[in-house]
This record gives C-alpha cells, sequence and structure tokens, in this order.
C-alpha cells in the first residue's frame, strides 16, 4: 500500500477566531476555503510540507465540542522553542510547559491543545 498523510480536521465553532489564531500562533496561512450553505471548511498550511490543517465550521453545531480528556492533539515543531515559548505566552495561549519534556502546550480558540516541540527532536 503506498499512503501519504494529507491532512488532520479539527471542528472548530467561530471560523474567523480560529483561522486568525493559526495565523498568529502557528504562522499557518488559508490555502483554501470552501463555504457551503450549512458548513465551511479551510484548509491552513505552512508552506513547507503538503499536510495541511482542515478547519471545520458546521451551522448546526453553534456550542464547544466536547474534546473530553484531549489527549489526541496535534504537534508542531520549531527550530527556537525558547523564543516562541516566550510569544505564545504573551498571547495567552500557553496551557501546559514540561520543562522535563522540552515541550510544551498551546489551546486553539475551541481548546484543542497543541504540542510545540523542539525541530531538533523531529529529525
Amino acid at each position: 500500500m503506498a499512503f501519504k498523510l494529507s491532512h488532520t480536521n479539527v471542528n472548530v465553532t467561530d471560523m474567523e477566531a480560529s483561522i486568525k489564531f493559526y495565523e498568529e500562533a502557528l504562522g499557518l496561512k488559508l490555502e483554501t476555503r470552501f463555504r457551503g450553505e450549512d458548513f465551511e471548511i479551510a484548509f491552513m498550511g505552512d508552506g513547507k510540507t503538503a499536510h495541511q490543517l482542515e478547519l471545520t465550521w458546521l451551522k448546526d453545531h453553534p456550542q464547544k465540542y466536547d474534546l473530553s480528556d484531549n489527549e489526541i492533539h496535534i504537534a508542531f515543531s520549531t527550530p527556537d522553542l525558547a523564543a516562541e515559548l516566550e510569544r505564545h505566552k504573551a498571547m495567552g495561549c500557553v496551557s501546559f510547559v514540561n520543562e522535563g519534556m522540552g515541550i510544551y502546550f498551546i489551546e486553539d480558540p475551541d481548546g484543542y491543545w497543541l504540542e510545540i516541540v523542539p525541530e531538533v527532536l523531529m529529525k
């Protein structure tokens, strides 16, 4: 079998706030956007890889999503973890710092946790 990772989806309650967050916090850019009568989908990308983050808004689900224990998460790597941690602290979106592992998590407008790891771990 030959598969290639395509995208990861998160459902959102406010598309504009989510797009803004992913642009400002992680540098992702809006690549494609589809609007239907009852839904909206936005694909965000990093401009370096083919993998995209799909944001989905559903008209019939205006309330926050139940994320349970929020154990499933998306990870992003950075060459300068310390600088990004300070920037994310200034944005007020840091939800957990694990100094022992050298990682931290930020939280998006819908409560999804996003792991930030040093780029060196991903090589």
